[in-house]
């Protein structure tokens, strides 16, 4: 399997298959369900999901903005063919998975037609110890995109304040991000940082990891009780699973800022990856 070839199945397996962590959330989020209206939500949910799996096509009419983490062993031989091969990859993937065309100039309104252009696929790039390289597929949705946010909190208002801005914002957005969702949380760096922080927390992580340090684990922890008793439920219709997990990335600040910056991934939470060794062997997981 070449290079391009394994990115074009991955983005479709992105696309068809949930990831296992998530799929038990919801399961487990159905099962505990007493709301009779959210309980057929989530049902039809996992339907929707087998049905996707099976038949291999996309589980939502939305096939996302194909975003794209990429990182990158320092000793890795094959970094230059990696930005090309993943914008082809793109342009294959809309025509054999297939993809909607989500690619708009913000102008002109115009439709590239193939999910690519200016910037797009965007690639955020990262470097590690190592000779290989894993490319993170992220198919991010427009619906949850829509709720995102970024706060320029004054840093007086501390941790009490990070958790109202969080969880008001979770309230504000109601059944719009098509919950049950996850939620990434950026704190700290620039208001840039905040929220590359907070959409690599929700889009990368496992539903149900917990942050290495103590305090963020249990932070992470009350931030998604908190958010569950707020009653909004699967796609808005009330009950016990609002979000299925609350993820926390963090860095330093400045001493005059607190930027929190807020991610919002919806239920279907979309992610694959292609690892390519130095021999330029290829594994999709």
């Amino acid at each position: 399997m070449s290079l391009i070839e394994a990115i074009v199945e991955a983005i479709k397996l992105a696309e068809t298959r949930l990831p296992e962590d998530t799929v038990k959330a919801l399961e487990k989020a159905y099962y505990e369900e007493q709301n009779e209206l959210a309980k057929t939500q989530l049902g039809a949910i996992l339907e929707n999901i087998k049905i996707a799996e099976k038949e291999k096509l996309p589980m939502c009419q939305d096939t996302g903005l194909q975003t794209f983490f990429v990182q990158v062993g320092y000793d890795f031989p094959m970094l230059r063919e990696l930005e090309a091969a993943i914008k082809e990859a793109v342009r294959t993937a809309t025509e054999k998975v297939p993809l909607r065309p989500n690619a708009v100039h913000p102008f002109l309104n115009k439709n590239s037609g193939d999910n690519t252009g200016r910037f797009v696929p965007y690639i955020h790039w990262s470097f590690v110890e190592g000779d290989s390289a894993t490319i993170h597929i992220v198919p991010k949705g427009g619906g949850s995109e829509n709720m995102s946010g970024l706060y320029m909190l004054p840093p007086g208002v501390g941790i009490e304040g990070i958790k109202k801005t969080v969880i008001e914002h979770i309230f504000r957005s109601g059944g719009k991000p098509c919950p049950p969702t996850v939620i990434g949380v950026g704190i700290g760096g620039g208001a840039d940082i905040a929220l590359i922080l907070a959409k690599k927390a929700a889009v990368l992580r496992s539903v149900g990891s917990r942050h290495d340090e103590k305090f963020v684990a249990e932070l992470e922890e009350e931030l998604y009780r908190m958010a569950n008793k707020l009653g909004i439920g699967p796609m808005g219709l009330g009950g016990k699973t609002t979000v299925l997990d609350v993820h926390i990335e963090y860095a330093h600040r400045h001493p005059a800022t607190l930027p929190v910056g807020i991610v919002t991934q919806c239920w279907a939470n979309r992610r694959a990856k292609v690892v390519i060794k130095r021999d330029g062997s290829v594994e999709v997981v």
